[in-house]
């Protein structure tokens, strides 16, 4: 089921047909060396099936406001990715109040813009619907993350153990700036 469509994508739910593509995703060390608190990669379909019953467990099914999505690149029929929009857990276990964009992709799919492209469609949408702002964590040297994050305008807030229990860049995108862009006056 679709949720976004862009100009050069679609962005839309996992289903069991994309798991082998999952698996080759989040199998590559590239791309799991960035994910969670002790990073490895996937080992084998069973993780990639659970992968899936997860991001269908966390996707609020009515609206698709927050999810973990597939991006899939317009006519190919492979997805590229993932982006997430979702609440943001906080390090000592309190309630979420951050809502996170995310993306991860397969290094095929790198350097094309669809991770900012896609994370552009879901945090636009968000901020919308009138989301106070939107936040990314990224390890500190992970550039091109950095670099999107730039990209999509957010600020960086620093270095924090908020989120994860690890140690994280924070950008920032809040609505007032999103506002301010899209009608053209100055922040």
């Amino acid at each position: 089921m679709t949720v976004i469509e862009t100009g050069r994508l679609v962005i839309r739910r996992w289903t069991e047909a994309d798991l082998d593509r999952i698996l080759a995703i989040y199998s590559q060390w590239e791309v799991a060396r960035w994910l969670g608190a002790t990073p490895r990669a996937m080992a084998g379909p069973d993780e990639a099936a659970a992968a899936l019953a997860r991001w269908t467990a966390q996707t609020d099914e009515s609206a698709d406001r927050y999810g973990c999505w597939a991006i899939e690149p317009q006519g190919s029929g492979v997805a590229a990715g993932s982006v997430l929009f979702k609440p943001l857990p906080n390090s000592d276990g309190s309630a979420p109040t951050d809502i996170e964009v995310g993306w991860h992709l397969h290094p095929d799919s790198w350097g094309h813009g669809y991770a900012t492209e896609a994370a552009q469609a879901v945090m636009d949408r968000g901020l919308e619907s009138g989301l106070p702002e939107v936040v990314a964590v990224v390890y500190p040297d992970n550039h091109r993350s950095i670099a999107v994050c730039r990209r999509l305008g957010m600020t960086p807030i620093g270095r924090t153990d908020r989120w994860y229990g690890v140690e994280v860049e924070a950008f920032r995108r809040s609505r007032a700036d999103w506002l301010n862009e899209r009608t053209g006056r100055a922040s």
